[in-house]
C-alpha cells in the first residue's frame, strides 16, 4: 500500500516538472493594452471592465508615506526583580498544624476504646422485612398468560374469541 503511494506521488511530481518546462518554452508575449488616448475603432459598446481600465490609468497613482516608527522602551523606570518568588527556607513540618494534628491523633487513638470494646449484640437493631417492597415481581405478562390459555384444551373458547378478534374480516 505505501509503494503505490510512493509511485502516485512520484507520477504527480514527474508531471509536474513537464508542464513547468512546457510553460517555460512557450514564448511569453505580452499583451499591449490599449492606451487610454487612443480610442478603439469598434463598433461594440465599451465593457464596464475596459472603462474601468480606463479610468484607473487616467488616475495618478498616490505615492505611500511610509513613517519611522517611533522606538519606545518599556524598560525605562523599572527595578530590577531582586526579591525572590517564594521563600526558599520554608519548613511544612514548622509551620503547617497538619503533622501537629496528625501526630496528636496519633498519641490519642491507644487512650480510645476500639471498635470490640464498643459494639455490643444489644445495640444492633435488625429488622426482617424491611427491603421486601424494592424485591422485583416476576408476574407473567400478558401474551404469556395468552400463550398457556391457548395450549389449554379446556379454553377453546377463549382461543375461539382471541382468533375473531385477531383474525378480521373487514
Amino acid at each position: 500500500m505505501d509503494d503505490l503511494r510512493i509511485v502516485f506521488w512520484i507520477i504527480v511530481g514527474i508531471i509536474y516538472i513537464i508542464t513547468k518546462v512546457r510553460k517555460k518554452q512557450q514564448p511569453i508575449v505580452p499583451k499591449s493594452e490599449p492606451k487610454p488616448s487612443e480610442p478603439e475603432l469598434t463598433d461594440r459598446p465599451l465593457t464596464f471592465d475596459e472603462l474601468l481600465r480606463e479610468i484607473q490609468a487616467a488616475k495618478p497613482k498616490p505615492q505611500p508615506v511610509l513613517k519611522k516608527p517611533e522606538y519606545v522602551d518599556y524598560d525605562d523606570g523599572l527595578e530590577e526583580e531582586k526579591k525572590p518568588i517564594e521563600k526558599t527556607d520554608f519548613d511544612y513540618r514548622n509551620e503547617d498544624q497538619i503533622y501537629e494534628t496528625y501526630e496528636r491523633a496519633k498519641q490519642e487513638a491507644f487512650h480510645r476504646p476500639s471498635m470490640e470494646e464498643t459494639l455490643k449484640l444489644e445495640n444492633t437493631v435488625v429488622r426482617f422485612g424491611q427491603f421486601k417492597n424494592y424485591t422485583r415481581n416476576d408476574r407473567p405478562s400478558l401474551a404469556a398468560e395468552y400463550a398457556n390459555d391457548l395450549r389449554d384444551p379446556e379454553n377453546f373458547r377463549k382461543a375461539f374469541i382471541l382468533s375473531e378478534i385477531l383474525n378480521r374480516r373487514f
